[in-house]
C-alpha cells in the first residue's frame, strides 16, 4: 500500500450481500457489459453478434439507463466466451469500472471514513450493481476474505464471470484508496486457464488454482485506513437513503420494486417512462396501466425518489443545493427549487434552515 496502514479492527466481522434471484427480472444494468464489449469491439469483435439471441440490443449498450436480466446477461456472457480472441478479456475488461458510474451507491462507498466502511456497504447494497455471483466479506484473525459463491451454476462460464469481478474490485479498490492495493493470495476453485500468469498481472497476488472456495485474501490491518475522500456525512446519507429503500421494497408490488432499483443505480440521469418500458419489455400503454392497477403512477415513482434522497442530503450533509440538485437527477437547478417547493411546500434552502 501506498499509504501507511492501521491497526483499527473494523466495526464488521462479516457482511453478506442480499440478491434478488429472478432470473428474469431486469436487475443488472449495462456498466460493466459496456467495458465487456468496448473491449471486444477493439479486437475486431462485431457487436450486433455479440448481442445475437440474447434479447438485448446493441444500441442498450450506449443507455446509461438499460437493464437486463440476468438470464440475459448470462446469455452475453456465453457469446463473449465464444467470441473473444482474448482469453483474459474478463480481466482486461473489469478494469475500465468506475465507482461514478453507480450513482448514489457509488457516492457511498468513495466517500466512506474507510475502506471496511466502504466494502461492508458494497457488499450489503451489491443488488443494487446487479452481481452474479453471490458475494460476502468477513475477517479472521489478520485477513480479510471476499468470497463468492457460484450461485448461477456458471459452469464454464464461472471463470469469466469471476475475472470481471476480482478485476473490478482490484481497480476500484485501488481508485478508494487512490493508491496501490496488494491481496495476499487468491483462491479459485477451477484449473488454472492457459493465461494465468495474466492473473497477477491483474490483480497483484499470487493465485491458487483448484481450491476447494473462491476467495480473495489480504491483510485486514488496512481496514480502519482513512479514504482520501471521506466525508462520512455523505456516505451515511447516501447509505441511509439505500438502507430505507431496499427496505421498503420489500413490500413493493413487483413491477414497482423493478423500477426503483433501476433507477437507484442512475439516479444523475433518470430514465424517460418510455426508455423504461423498453428496458421492462412492455409498451409505454401497458406499463402506466399495470402501474395504475399498481396505485401509483411512472412520474411519481420518480418524484418520490428524488425527493427523498434531496431531503436525505439536505438534513444530513452540507453540500449545495446545486450539487444535491445534481445527486438527485436535476440537470437545472431551478426546476431542482420548483420541484422541491412543489414536493414540500419550502423551498430547498428554507426546508434545511428548519431541520437544523
Amino acid at each position: 500500500m501506498s499509504r501507511t496502514a492501521t491497526d483499527a479492527r473494523p466495526r464488521a466481522t462479516r457482511v453478506v450481500g442480499h440478491y434478488v434471484h429472478d432470473m428474469d427480472a431486469p436487475a443488472h444494468s449495462m456498466l460493466g457489459l459496456t467495458a465487456l464489449v468496448e473491449a471486444l469491439a477493439e479486437r475486431g469483435v462485431d457487436v450486433a453478434e455479440l448481442f445475437a439471441g440474447t434479447g438485448i440490443s446493441p444500441q442498450a449498450i450506449s443507455d446509461p439507463q438499460a437493464r437486463i436480466s440476468h438470464r440475459q446477461k448470462i446469455a452475453l456472457f456465453g457469446n463473449v466466451l465464444r467470441l473473444t480472441p482474448e482469453p483474459a478479456i474478463g480481466l482486461i475488461a473489469g478494469h475500465r469500472q468506475r465507482l461514478s458510474d453507480f450513482g448514489v451507491f457509488g457516492y457511498a462507498v468513495i466517500s466512506s471514513a474507510t475502506l471496511v466502511d466502504a466494502i461492508a456497504f458494497g457488499i450489503r447494497h451489491v443488488r443494487l450493481a446487479g452481481p452474479v455471483l453471490e458475494k460476502s466479506f468477513r475477517v479472521e484473525g489478520d485477513t480479510a476474505i471476499f468470497e463468492a459463491r457460484d450461485v448461477m451454476a456458471l459452469g464454464a462460464l464461472l471463470p469469466l464471470a469471476t475475472e470481471f469481478w476480482f478485476s473490478s474490485i482490484q481497480v476500484l479498490t485501488e481508485r478508494v484508496l487512490e493508491g496501490e492495493f496488494r491481496g495476499q493470495r487468491l483462491l479459485l476453485p477451477y484449473p488454472a486457464p492457459s493465461y494465468a500468469e495474466r492473473y497477477e498481472e491483474f490483480l497483484r497476488c499470487p493465485v491458487a488454482f483448484d481450491a476447494d472456495v473462491m476467495q480473495w485474501q489480504f491483510d485486514a490491518s488496512i481496514l480502519g485506513m482513512p479514504l482520501p475522500n471521506a466525508n462520512p456525512i455523505t456516505a451515511d446519507a447516501c447509505a441511509s437513503f439505500c438502507n430505507r429503500m431496499l427496505e421498503d421494497l420489500a413490500d413493493e408490488p413487483a413491477l414497482v420494486k423493478t423500477i426503483k432499483e433501476a433507477c437507484l443505480n442512475s439516479m444523475s440521469d433518470l430514465p424517460r417512462a418510455e426508455q423504461m418500458a423498453k428496458q421492462l419489455h412492455l409498451s409505454p400503454r401497458t406499463l402506466h396501466r399495470r402501474l395504475v392497477e399498481a396505485g401509483t403512477s411512472y412520474q411519481a415513482i420518480i418524484d418520490g425518489l428524488r425527493e427523498r434522497l434531496a431531503i436525505e442530503f439536505l438534513e444530513r450533509t452540507d453540500l449545495s443545493v446545486g450539487e444535491i440538485a445534481e445527486r438527485s437527477g436535476f440537470s437545472d437547478v431551478s426546476n431542482f427549487r420548483k420541484a422541491f417547493k412543489k414536493w414540500t411546500g419550502q423551498t430547498p434552502a428554507y426546508y434545511r434552515e428548519r431541520a437544523r
